[in-house]
């Protein structure tokens, strides 16, 4: 024989195999016994039936007119053996420690039924016997219980025509486990024996299609799953850890918590699973896992077993600070507050409660009693470091106990009931089941008397049909069932604290109650103390968060929750922490420096108030007081000899002409408007051509004066002043004509530019009509080209200031800057298109001016002597010499 522990066996496929091998064999077992009794067996009006196996006795039992059967994981491990199938197996046996706290719940439960027994409103006169089994926590076990629970345990009795009979217990209490409570129910549900469980927590069990017999009065994983994925939500974790049992609990439990935590956007970082009865090296595989793993918070759904095998492994190596988030199965286990590295650790735990009268019964044992029952043997044994009775040879020198030992003492699980959870759920299963039976049993009176019938046979099936409407309330506490058998669920949230004592104790620091709205669920009432003692909550990132102005970039072949902060873009935002996307800002906004913000875009155009607009308003008015101050000095000197001898119609109209075009350059600065719009380009085009058509007029009048000259010649009487009207009036006509067409066709207008530039809105006046436009320059730079050719033809004329020499050079000037101006005006951005246009404007204006007006001026107001007909005709003279 080997001792091992047991296999973590899949319920099913247990369940099973052991159901087959023992129906088998109890099938032709019987068939044997039948036939060696009588040669005769059909003609037999009994058949006597004989069980197989050897019955496993229970560990607590009482006669009653109803029997509640019940089963506890209360020791860790059994003992299995290599099969040889050559002799009859020997009987299961638990072996490994005994879990105190489920020792509590199994004597829980007797005195629920003793309570029950003893209660004048529920069952009256009825008596509700009892047997309670230890299932080792294994499935095996679990099974040989359920077939005994459903055959009984009478080696021999006689029955009809076959070996059948109606179950020994009405109901069944348990199991602890998920996985042993599975096994059960593949025994038992087929005979419709109900099974109310105190804490099998898997949220499969929920399905009715596979489990119609099951109930529990804890609540589902399901629930616990999802209230773990918010909690850890909650505290702003995204990158954990994840460990499990092997088992129906833990495979399913986090297979439902994985599902709820990718739902809140929460990574885990690594899943492990193992089992107690793995080989060591399993447990420290995982334990290398947790320790080198980079998040800082581990999620664990296991067994208590388990976990405590898990724990002892990382606490003998120093590992890096965790903070633990346990399921209510180890987190509420009192029995693993000694791990001190779990200090701070928090979980949802089955609410508190008071069950009046328990600690005195769970208290009440002297050794008498605890004698005649080997588990309780066993316990006060292990407690109290003594043995019980006359020791026989084996630890002859242990310590024989002499009943000095006291019992109110002791600090165990089993004594402890401060905080009575799961042990409340074993109480309500009893209650249940007794509210069932009590609801097919007894009937109440007009009296007010409830009369039962305590000889009436009740079936298994009528306490699973009357289970299903349950409602009543014990304790305060409210007891009912839904349609998948499971509880109205509510959780406490429990934190792991040292207390002044110094010793590690569970302080309830919030609630959850699923049946209330998303928002109400989940209701904090106490500060939580983390791992290290700390009152900071840890932090648990893949990578840090993402501030407002950058996005998430999940890093390649990497969970979502690792990425990298990458700035938005030109013209985006992100105004939330961690955003997975920038959002682009409208069209006339802009993100701020830090990119969290769109502001409007700053506002520009050429304004009268900048540096530049200031300058150029100081050359256009400068220029057109200049040409003023030139025309009051022309005017006071009208009658000397360079006035007259320059056609001072001309000249005046022609200052005049350049006034304006030096004013109409203040129209392109400042906010474009519509009337600006229109304005300053038509103004601009009329006046340019009005001046160049009194040069053009003061060229050709120096040509006709030099034909003028000639033997027989009579040109001037065909322009004379008003055909030098005429020519000025009907050139400046065209450019009117063109222009008015232009305004009214398609004049130009404001547009508020966003192309240029990204960050800002340039104000500009649109063209309307481009083509307008360069006609409008186009008969500017004809007019300016005839003016030149005419000019340079009569450049070498007897002139008596050479002003056809001025006039070319001016127009050279003009036409030199209008051709510069047409590419820079092109490629210029935004406001310095205007300022392009104005420099050509006041630059054209100032060449005209300088040209044509500055040594004339200079000779009036500093050399007098020159301004005479005797000095012009000189000169005159001397030209026609030449």
């Amino acid at each position: 024989m080997r001792l091992s522990p047991a296999p973590a066996l899949d319920p099913s496929l247990a369940g099973s195999l052991v159901l087959l091998h023992l129906a088998v064999v109890a099938g032709g077992l019987a068939l044997l016994s039948s036939a060696s009794d009588s040669d005769s067996a059909s003609g037999m009006e009994s058949v006597r039936c004989r069980l197989q196996g050897t019955p496993r006795p229970p560990a607590f039992s009482q006669d009653g007119d109803f029997v509640i059967g019940g089963v506890f994981s209360i020791h860790y491990y059994m003992h299995t053996v290599d099969h040889s199938y050559t002799s009859l197996p020997e009987p299961l046996q638990c072996t490994g420690s005994l879990d105190s706290r489920e020792l509590r719940f199994s004597r829980a439960m007797v005195f629920a039924v003793e309570e029950i027994n003893n209660s004048s409103d529920l069952l009256p006169g009825v008596t509700l016997g009892y047997q309670v089994h230890d299932s080792c926590s294994s499935v095996p076990m679990a099974v040989k219980v359920a077939f005994q629970l459903a055959n009984g345990l009478d080696p021999m009795f006689d029955t009809g025509e076959q070996c059948s009979g109606s179950a020994t217990v009405t109901a069944i209490v348990g199991e602890s486990g998920s996985t042993p409570t599975i096994s059960m129910l593949r025994i038992i549900g087929p005979f419709g024996i109900p099974q109310v469980s105190h804490f099998s927590t898997c949220a499969c069990l929920s399905d009715k299609k596979q489990y119609p017999t099951f109930f529990r009065t804890i609540p589902s994983d399901q629930f616990q799953a999802a209230a773990l994925a918010h909690l850890i939500r909650h505290f702003g974790w995204t990158w954990i850890g994840a460990v499990r049992s092997d088992s129906d609990y833990g495979n399913n439990g986090m297979a439902a918590f994985l599902q709820a935590a990718q739902e809140e956007g929460i990574c885990v970082e690594y899943s492990e699973a193992f089992y107690r009865t793995n080989p060591l090296s399993r447990v420290q595989r995982v334990a290398d896992v947790i320790r080198s793993s980079t998040a800082r918070v581990v999620v664990a759904f296991a067994a208590t077993g388990d976990m405590r095998i898990l724990l002892r492994e990382l606490d003998r190596l120093p590992s890096p600070p965790r903070q633990w988030i346990g399921s209510e199965t180890w987190v509420t286990d009192p029995d693993m507050l000694r791990f001190a590295m779990c200090a701070g650790a928090i979980g949802f735990g089955i609410q508190r409660s008071v069950i009046p009268g328990l600690r005195d019964f769970l208290l009440d044992l002297s050794p008498q009693k605890v004698s005649n029952s080997p588990l309780l043997t066993e316990f006060w044994e292990g407690a109290f470091g003594c043995q019980l009775g006359t020791s026989t040879g084996v630890g002859v020198e242990e310590k024989v106990c002499d009943g000095s030992e006291d019992i109110q003492q002791l600090q165990t699980p089993y004594t402890d009931t401060s905080q009575l959870r799961v042990t409340n759920m074993v109480y309500k299963a009893v209650y249940a089941i007794a509210h069932a039976i009590h609801s097919i049993v007894c009937e109440e009176r007009e009296n007010s008397t409830v009369n039962c019938d305590n000889h009436l046979h009740v079936k298994p099936t009528q306490v699973l049909e009357r289970l299903r409407r349950v409602n009543f309330s014990q304790n305060g506490y409210q007891v009912s069932f839904d349609a998948n058998g499971d509880p109205v669920p509510t959780y406490e949230l429990v934190n792991w604290q040292i207390g002044e004592s110094g010793k590690m104790e569970f302080v309830t620091v919030g609630r959850y109650d699923a049946s209330l709205p998303p928002d109400q669920m989940f209701d904090m009432e106490k500060e939580i103390t983390w791992v290290k003692n700390s009152t900071e909550v840890p932090v648990s990132v893949c990578s840090e968060s993402c501030p407002p102005g950058t996005r998430k970039a999940v890093q390649k072949g990497r969970p979502v929750c690792c990425y990298d902060c990458i700035q938005c873009a030109e013209g985006e935002i992100s105004n939330n922490t961690d955003s997975s996307d920038c959002l682009i800002c409208p069209e006339e906004y802009w993100p701020n420096a830090e990119r969290d913000l769109c502001i409007l875009k700053p506002v520009e155009f050429l304004s009268f108030h900048e540096v530049l607009g200031i300058i150029l308003t100081a050359c256009s008015v400068g220029g057109a007081c200049l040409a003023i101050a030139t025309a009051t000095v022309f005017y006071r000197h009208r009658t000397s000899a360079i006035v007259r001898a320059n056609n001072s119609e001309l000249s005046f109209l022609l200052l005049f002409s350049l006034t304006l075009c030096f004013l109409c350059s203040l129209t392109f600065i400042g906010r474009p408007s519509e009337w600006s719009c229109m304005l300053r380009h038509t103004a601009f085009g009329i006046t340019f051509v009005l001046c160049i058509s009194c040069v053009l007029g003061k060229t050709i009048v120096v040509l006709m004066a030099f034909r003028a000259t000639l033997p027989g010649s009579n040109v001037m009487k065909w322009f004379g002043p008003p055909q030098q009207r005429l020519t000025v009036v009907s050139f400046t006509f065209v450019q009117a004509l063109i222009c008015t067409l232009w305004l009214v066709l398609s004049p130009p207008f404001p547009i508020k530019n966003l192309t240029t530039y990204k960050e800002k809105v340039l104000l500009e006046c649109d063209l309307g009509s481009v083509g307008a436009f360069w006609a409008v320059l186009g008969y500017i730079g004809l007019l300016s080209l005839l003016c030149f050719v005419l000019a340079f033809l009569a450049r070498k004329l007897p002139d008596n200031f050479n002003e056809a020499k001025f006039i070319t050079f001016s127009m050279l000037i003009f036409c030199a800057v209008w051709i510069t101006f047409i590419p820079a005006y092109v490629s210029s951005p935004g406001k310095f298109t205007v300022a392009v246009e104005i420099f050509a404007i006041i630059t054209s204006s100032f060449g005209l001016f300088f040209l044509l007006f500055v040594p004339k001026c200079f000779i009036i107001l500093f050399r007098p002597e020159k301004n005479t007909k005797k000095h012009l005709m000189e000169k005159t003279s001397n030209d026609i010499r030449h």
